[in-house]
């Protein structure tokens, strides 16, 4: 027996399904409580809550996380521009330290001394899940049946089959889908060769850039202190603002992202992302970042922070010191990034074309080449001369 009473997250996909009948009947479990986290996914909850009850769960609950999920990963993560490898904006990696966190509430309330997870051994997530829960609660066992049980995918949809759960998976869509309001990620199937380009009925979230509208649509985001407040001067809670600019700019294709990425684990996976929202607003946010912080601190920012922060976010290190750090940093920094940026839509392309900000550092009168121009044109000579100096010393030796 690996624990008595576990707390399963669950989707009620294949593997989630099958882990309730296999922690019972093959790792002896008495009770598996399952809990399924409402992120925006678009899916019927309470039919999720009764297929883990039918799969053999003794309790099953339904929690509602989109509001933590955007004001407490996702806000955080904008403010650092992270985007992994320099293009996925981790959408599903956000949430894993969100359900870890209730997960182990969860365990806590009903007096359960293990989690499990559906997670195999070749994902990132088994390690966002393992590393999160034991970061929040060390003393809890963790459970990962689909990364022991060594079943394909056809004889793990036989076991469950056995137990009077039906798949969700069929030839004609063999395709493994996790969704949240940030974003959609897509893998499996005929994905898997990297030389096959994605059909169309893999994507849910934007429409195909060649029969979007074929005239530009226009979006203006408002940021208070870096946090996103406002689409076209309305004023909108957190999980509103991100359901709107997924409908406005996934209708005009913006937001696909086809991506063959270094997987934690070491091996590389093709990626198919839908984040129409996470891609304008972290354009949107960048482009406000580049009007109100210094030189100094967007090259640091960019070079070093934003990077290293993806990067912990992928890897599962959500709660680690470092990511904590990190963010006493990206505070500081967002105080001033107020104002509003106006993107162009158009067939798959989301473009900055205005920005405006009260703490906006660019003068007009030293960027002007008209009338009104306040810059000092003779000091360029003096700093240019103290600027190269160390570049003219040194040819001066080794040049001949």
């Amino acid at each position: 027996m690996r624990a008595k009473r576990v707390v399963l997250a669950y989707s009620g996909g294949v593997d989630t399904s099958v882990c309730i009948p296999y922690l019972l009947h093959e790792w002896g479990a008495q009770e598996v409580i399952a809990l399924a986290v409402d992120l925006g996914q678009n899916e019927d909850m309470e039919q999720i809550r009764q297929k883990a009850l039918t799969s053999g769960a003794v309790a099953a609950y339904v929690a509602d996380g989109k509001a933590s999920f955007v004001t407490d990963y996702i806000w955080p993560s904008l403010a650092a521009n992270a985007m992994y490898e320099g293009y996925y904006p981790l959408a599903t990696a956000l949430a894993r330290p969100l359900i870890a966190r209730l997960l182990v509430e969860v365990a806590l309330e009903h007096g359960c001394d293990a989690v499990a997870h559906g997670c195999t051994g070749k994902g990132n997530d088994q390690v966002r899940f393992d590393v999160s829960i034991k970061a929040l609660a060390p003393y809890l066992t963790v459970l990962a049946p689909a990364r022991e049980w060594g079943m394909t995918r056809e004889e793990t949809i036989a076991y469950g089959e056995r137990y009077g759960i039906p798949s969700p998976v069929t030839k004609k869509s063999p395709y493994s889908v996790d969704f949240n309001l940030y974003g959609r990620s897509i893998e499996c199937g005929s994905l898997e060769d990297p030389w096959t380009e994605p059909p169309a009925e893999i994507y849910g979230m934007t429409t195909d850039p060649e029969s979007a509208p074929d005239q530009p649509g226009y979006v203006t985001v408002g940021f208070t202190a870096g946090i996103p407040v406002s689409l076209d001067g309305v004023v909108l809670g957190p999980v509103a603002l991100i359901d709107q600019l997924n409908i406005l700019t996934g209708s005009h294709g913006v937001g696909r992202i086809d991506l063959v990425e270094d997987r934690l684990v070491g091996i590389k996976s093709r990626e198919i992302y839908e984040c129409p929202a996470a891609l304008v607003l972290i354009a949107s946010h960048r482009a406000l970042e580049a009007m109100t912080l210094t030189r100094e601190v967007s090259l640091y920012k960019q070079q070093h922070i934003e990077p290293t922060y993806a990067q912990l976010v992928y890897n599962g290190l959500w709660y680690s010191p470092l990511r904590q750090a990190l963010d006493g940093f990206l505070t500081s920094t967002q105080a001033t990034v107020t104002g509003e940026v106006r993107l162009k839509l158009f067939k798959g392309q989301a473009t900055v074309v205005g920005r405006r900000s009260p703490q906006s550092l660019y003068d007009n009168g030293l960027a002007t080449y008209a009338q009104g121009d306040s810059f000092d044109h003779r000091a360029a000579e003096g700093f240019i001369y103290v600027w190269g100096l160390p570049t003219k010393v040194w040819s001066a030796v080794h040049r001949p």
